[in-house]
């Protein structure tokens, strides 16, 4: 009975999936209970996981409306989850540890460093610590902006308004309370004139999204962009080129008819949200299908690596276009700013592509053919699920446990990202490093 007496190991990669699997049941199960729902009725298993499943993931596609199903309690439940999954669970775990002066191990150092794509274990508590007090500032100061707003509308209700909201778009989560029984799933449209909600809301969504290593970078060089670390330029030249271009689609194609004021706060909300927060302030089913295009594309590219979205994130774009660019100059090394990049990098990054793709496509299919919907419908669906957006044209809360499913599993698979789940599969206990002989063969 040796084998009884034979230690496990688990990898950071399995540890962290583990993690976020745990919380997404806790999650669940705490929210079928009754105090959890206005009408008192235990919620239904496969609700209640979809809901914890969406706020863990910072998603925000749900099956039941947040401000009309959910109590008081349900909600905080939701927006601890959100938190949770936005901050990502092992730096919650770190937090614990700090705040009761526990000695951080080593397993957790490298656990951290591997949740949040730190280049080194080194310093990974001093930044733990950074990131959890940036993230409690930004968050408190974006509620302090939105309360004017929301006091006046919803009296002192409007102080857990502007605090859930502001989360929600910091975490890119895309959860809102702004529902009522006579119309749910409204998002912020009826604040879509609204100048205040249309530059805080998007402004989170974006600090949130960028990443805290480039944060780090601003805190430190501020306005030096030549000191910046590599990465940290590519992620600020990317998300703002992912910004500008879309808004111009939107200004000249989708809100052409609008006044200016509308037409500009329209195109820039919803450039911003599709990575990856899920707010939205128009109708998006009006949109035309070049317009549903775009934000598809958007969704599945998502956010920065190190921060609280979701996607295939920026630099993955970003390592593929230089890797483009230097084919068609037969260079034999991509590069940015002046920096060669590791040969490693593109071929991750094409992986990543690969699976992205894959998934998108199969996901959508399996659900338009269980659902007997239209293809393009469902591709929406499913982008905006493994991006971890909760952008919807309207489907999720009437599809059937199957697509349910397989929505839960995709923004599970965006939350945790595909290399942390190739990695934990495969761990390099069984790596080869032998290598084969070669031989060329014709590809384009």
């Amino acid at each position: 009975m040796v084998f009884l007496h034979k230690k496990i190991h688990f990898t950071t990669f399995q540890i962290i999936i583990a993690g976020f699997a745990f919380i997404i049941l806790l999650g669940a199960l705490l929210l079928m209970l009754p105090i959890s729902s206005r009408s008192g009725v235990t919620t239904p298993f496969n609700e209640a996981l979809f809901t914890s499943a969406s706020a863990v993931c910072v998603t925000g596609l749900v099956v039941q409306d947040t401000a009309v199903y959910w109590s008081p309690f349900g909600q905080t439940i939701i927006l601890l989850l959100i938190q949770i999954g936005g901050m990502g669970v092992t730096t919650i775990a770190i937090a614990i540890a700090l705040i009761s002066r526990r000695k951080i191990s080593l397993i957790h150092r490298s656990t951290m460093q591997d949740a949040i794509g730190a280049p080194k274990v080194g310093g990974i508590v001093r930044f733990t610590s950074f990131f959890i007090k940036v993230t409690l500032l930004i968050e408190f100061t974006g509620a302090l902006i939105l309360m004017p707003v929301f006091c006046r509308d919803f009296g002192a209700k409007g102080i857990w308004m502007s605090l859930f909201h502001a989360i929600s778009a910091f975490c890119n989560a895309g959860f809102d309370l702004l529902g009522t029984a006579g119309s749910p799933f409204v998002s912020l449209t009826a604040y879509r004139g609204n100048l205040l909600i249309n530059i805080v809301i998007p402004l989170l969504i974006v600090i949130g999204g960028i990443g805290f290593f480039t944060w780090d970078d601003i805190c430190r060089n501020r306005t030096h962009f030549k000191r910046y670390r590599m990465q940290s330029k590519v992620i600020l030249v990317t998300t703002l080129i992912l910004i500008l271009v879309p808004f111009l689609f939107f200004y000249c194609f989708e809100y052409a008819g609008e006044p200016l004021k509308e037409r500009i706060l329209y195109s820039l909300f919803q450039t911003i949200t599709p990575r990856t927060a899920g707010f939205n302030t128009t109708d998006l089913t009006a949109l035309s299908s070049g317009g549903k295009c775009i934000i598809m594309i958007l969704m599945l590219i998502g956010g920065s690596p190190g921060s609280t979205a979701g996607g295939m994130k920026t630099t993955t774009i970003a390592v593929l276009f230089a890797n483009s660019v230097a084919v068609f100059r037969r260079n034999g090394d991509s590069h940015f700013f002046g920096r060669r990049t590791d040969e490693d990098a593109a071929k991750n990054a094409s992986t990543i592509l690969m699976m992205y793709l894959t998934l998108f496509l199969s996901g959508g299919l399996v659900i338009s053919m269980v659902e007997k919907l239209p293809l393009e419908t469902c591709l929406f669906e499913t982008a905006s699920a493994l991006g971890t957006v909760g952008l919807t044209l309207g489907i999720t809360p009437g599809l059937g446990i199957v697509s349910q499913g397989m929505l839960v599993l995709l923004m599970f698979f965006g939350r945790v990202g595909g290399l942390t789940l190739i990695y934990a599969t495969f761990s390099k206990a069984g790596t080869s490093f032998s290598r084969l002989p070669k031989e060329p063969i014709a590809v384009g």
